[in-house]
């Protein structure tokens, strides 16, 4: 067994941990850790953490993928939801679908019984409308939000320079791996931007057979590269995890045009090798690593590439 996630991970990491030593799937082990990021105010970038979209309004997205069957099961957009991994995977197990957005996500939740989630902090709400009242002039203030909204988008930054979202990999006592996404999205974002976190084979993409992988920071980038499949198809091919890593790498260094930013990888093998790389991050990564007969997880470093 093996569970690697990056460092915002930290309040579920060991109850995936206590689940994969329960005997519990991969991917129900996932979820159930996720879902206690998704709740944790202080995780930033996911949940009730998370920072609003344009309009002050929190959009969750979300992506669950079995490696045993490659079934995926996906959310994005969804409005007054934390549980999202969740749902998700409940896209997965009872729908024909792949995904889900926005007000039918949220239908497809209430029909579940998930409850209206209070999603957006107080402390968030604060950083958000005082951003806009230092960006528009006192006539757009006024008729907001029935002003242009892309404009917005280059002039505000995220405060916090945002980008994150939150991945687990693992490999449970069956030898079958899964990935599981979750994120409250870019801060600031325009409303209904997706980024790679429900993106099969963009930011997660998981096959018991060769490997998965999953991606943080800029998925704008992931998502042109198609990062997360890249290296499950390369271990397939035969390549070992540091070549098929670096393989995916070189795809987003290729990148020239558009918004280029961090990336962060994520990846196994099927024979529980991992590694974790950062490409174009200016600050320090780390990331959450257990393996079977170990007692306690570590933090580690990232390799910049």
């Amino acid at each position: 067994m093996i569970l690697i996630a990056n460092s915002e991970a930290w309040p579920g990491f060991s109850k995936s941990i206590e689940c994969l030593r329960r005997g519990e799937r991969a991917v129900d082990a996932l979820v159930a850790g996720i879902c206690e990021v998704e709740r944790e105010a202080k995780v930033r970038s996911v949940g009730y953490g998370g920072w609003p979209n344009m309009l002050g309004r929190m959009e969750f997205d979300a992506g669950v993928m079995d490696g045993a069957t490659r079934q995926v099961g996906a959310v994005g957009a969804v409005p007054d939801t934390l549980p999202v991994a969740a749902l998700a995977r409940e896209v997965m197990r009872r729908l024909p679908h792949v995904m889900l957005t926005g007000d039918g996500a949220r239908r497809f939740a209430t029909e579940l019984g998930f409850p209206i989630d209070e999603t957006l902090h107080p402390d968030s709400k604060r950083v958000w409308w005082e951003r806009l009242q230092k960006e528009l002039s006192p006539e757009a203030l006024a008729a907001f939000p029935d002003i242009p909204l892309a404009p917005l988008s280059h002039a505000i930054t995220d405060p916090e320079r945002v980008r994150d979202n939150t991945v687990f990999l693992g490999r449970d006592s069956a030898g079958d791996l899964a990935s599981v996404t979750s994120t409250s999205g870019w801060a600031w974002k325009y409303p209904g931007r997706l980024g790679d976190s429900p993106i099969p084979g963009a930011g997660y993409y998981a096959d018991s057979r060769f490997g998965a992988a999953a991606c943080t920071h800029t998925g704008e980038m992931t998502m042109r590269c198609g990062t997360a499949r890249t290296i499950v198809l390369a271990l397939r091919l035969g390549h070992s995890l540091r070549q098929a890593v670096d393989l995916a790498v070189e795809e987003l260094k290729d990148l020239r045009d558009g918004f280029i930013g961090g990336v962060v990888i994520h990846a196994i093998d099927a024979d529980q090798t991992h590694r974790v790389v950062s490409l174009n991050c200016e600050e320090p990564i780390h990331y959450w690593f257990w393996q079977e007969g170990m007692n306690e997880p570590e933090k580690r470093a990232a390799e910049r590439v």
